[in-house]
């Protein structure tokens, strides 16, 4: 069948229909291509071209899958980083402004069977920090350099101190209540005042 001609009204419906995205299942990572419907997907799958990349492919297969993956979680990583930093997001929420690129890796050539389980693997993997919140699963990116960690525990080490100052300054405030206490139970001695009690000032009494 020819192809339409550039600037007739089937070669802009088409471009039309290419822009949005497509079914997965009429993708084909191997080649990159991604097919409108069943019917070219299955011509695409004769093709020469395409026999001959599956023939590469298997070769190695699971040299492809992982290289696949490895570029998977590269892009994915890179995009949340970059769009939400260390902020916590739905996991489902993300991966739709994922796969908004239509050149994306897509999961199913992946070696994760779902997005679910590619999340549980950054959890134990600890890439990223992966709750069940109110939006279903949210995932945060974990920011490991070198400079994020000394960061932290630059903070950690303030809260330590402040933490510490605090409890100094309530066990010096106990003592002191204590030794008043102590010292107003004792016979002949002058009963001092509390350190919540200001003392008195006498009054001088005016000269005659």
């Amino acid at each position: 069948m020819p192809k339409a001609e550039v600037g007739s009204t089937k070669y802009l419906a088409n471009k039309m229909k290419a822009k949005g995205l497509q079914r997965l299942r009429w993708y084909c990572q191997t080649c990159e291509k991604q097919c409108r419907d069943e019917n070219g997907f299955k011509q695409h799958t004769m093709s020469e071209g395409h026999v001959r990349a599956m023939l590469l492919v298997g070769e190695d297969p699971r040299k492809a899958i992982n290289e696949y993956s490895n570029q998977f979680k590269r892009d994915f990583l890179r995009l949340l980083k970059t769009s939400h930093g260390e902020k916590k997001v739905s996991l489902n929420g993300f991966y739709q402004e994922y796969i908004r690129d239509k050149e994306h890796v897509h999961m199913n050539s992946t070696k994760w069977p779902s997005l679910t389980e590619f999340a549980k693997y950054m959890g134990r993997e600890g890439i990223c920090r992966v709750e069940e919140g109110d939006r279903g699963l949210e995932v945060q990116w974990v920011d490991d350099s070198a400079e994020a960690i000394q960061r932290r525990e630059d903070i950690k080490k303030k809260e330590r101190l402040a933490k510490g100052d605090e409890s100094m300054e309530s066990r010096l405030l106990e003592q002191q209540i204590r030794k008043a206490r102590e010292a107003a139970e004792k016979p002949g001695k002058v009963e001092l005042p509390l350190p919540s009690q200001a003392p008195e000032v006498a009054k001088a009494e005016p000269v005659k």
